[in-house]
């Protein structure tokens, strides 16, 4: 599958901004059975390029002097759909092994973990994704993104994010390595057609596995990965600070567009978030 995609995250300001630093993951790369085509990023500032210690491509972009907005377009071509290749994890697998606050493990969700384990297969990992999204029903708006796994699964309710990390915290506390993914989801009807999140669990003897908790599948071709960490925090698209600025107001936008054989775009809505802080 080729798909053309483009995210636009928009930052305004009631009061003139001093300075800000951002972290963007917001850059695929070649594996996974994707392919990057090509690939840019353009903001009003100052970029550095950097790869961090999960091997994801960070830009560093800093803004200094008085401003009252920022934008950030991240947009290119990425190809899906090639076969898996058997890869080796350049870092010790007990790094993936390790709790974080977002991933935290308690006695709820030891025991539920307990009773769908050992983790062995991928018809485990499935069996796993499948117990998870009917303890813990899609509802969107019903957690943030800094709550944790133990607090989505006592709600009951949760997003691709809560379920990524009650998927890792099930996984780790079964001695599976597992890590957080973000990227992209194509939809035919669009009805995904915004930054999503899944999880990987390495199985010895296949390698890393991806799995789609929200929507009941393993990651597939309509799946566009953009960066990996322990949870959240480690590979979310954009995080920073900022000195000044007063009220933010943030939209973000993602257009997906699927590629035919002749190059032309199949074009679906775009679907923009607005948040107040």
């Amino acid at each position: 599958m080729q798909l053309s995609i483009q995210h636009t995250t928009q930052y305004s300001y009631s009061d003139p901004l001093n300075y800000s630093i951002q972290q963007l993951r917001l850059t695929p790369h070649d594996g996974f059975g994707q392919r990057v085509k090509n690939w840019t990023i353009s903001v009003n500032g100052q970029l550095s390029q950097h790869f961090d210690t999960y091997g994801n491509v960070v830009h560093t972009m800093v803004l200094d002097g008085n401003h009252s907005e920022i934008t950030l377009v991240a947009k290119g071509e990425v190809e899906t759909g090639f076969p898996l290749e058997a890869g080796q994890e350049r870092l010790p697998l007990t790094i993936f092994l390790r709790n974080t606050e977002l991933t935290a493990v308690d006695a709820q969700i030891n025991g539920f973990a307990s009773l769908l384990g050992p983790l062995k297969t991928i018809a485990d990992l499935e069996r796993l994704s499948a117990a998870i999204i009917e303890r813990v029903p899609y509802v969107k708006g019903a957690t943030g993104v800094y709550t944790t796994a133990p607090q989505a699964f006592e709600a009951s309710t949760g997003v691709c994010q809560d379920h990524a990390h009650i998927f890792i915290a099930c996984c780790r506390s079964l001695g599976v390595p597992a890590r957080y993914v973000s990227g992209y989801l194509f939809t035919d009807d669009g009805h995904l057609l915004e930054s999503h999140a899944w999880a990987d669990a390495w199985l010895t003897d296949i390698g890393w596995v991806s799995v789609d908790v929200s929507n009941r599948c393993l990651a597939n071709a309509a799946h566009v990965r953009l960066a990996t960490g322990l949870d959240y925090r480690d590979a979310c698209p954009v995080s920073g600070v900022r000195v000044g600025g007063g009220m933010e107001t943030m939209q973000v936008g993602v257009h997906v567009w699927q590629l035919g054989a002749d190059g032309k775009a199949r074009d679906i809505k775009k679907q923009i978030e607005q948040i107040q802080q």
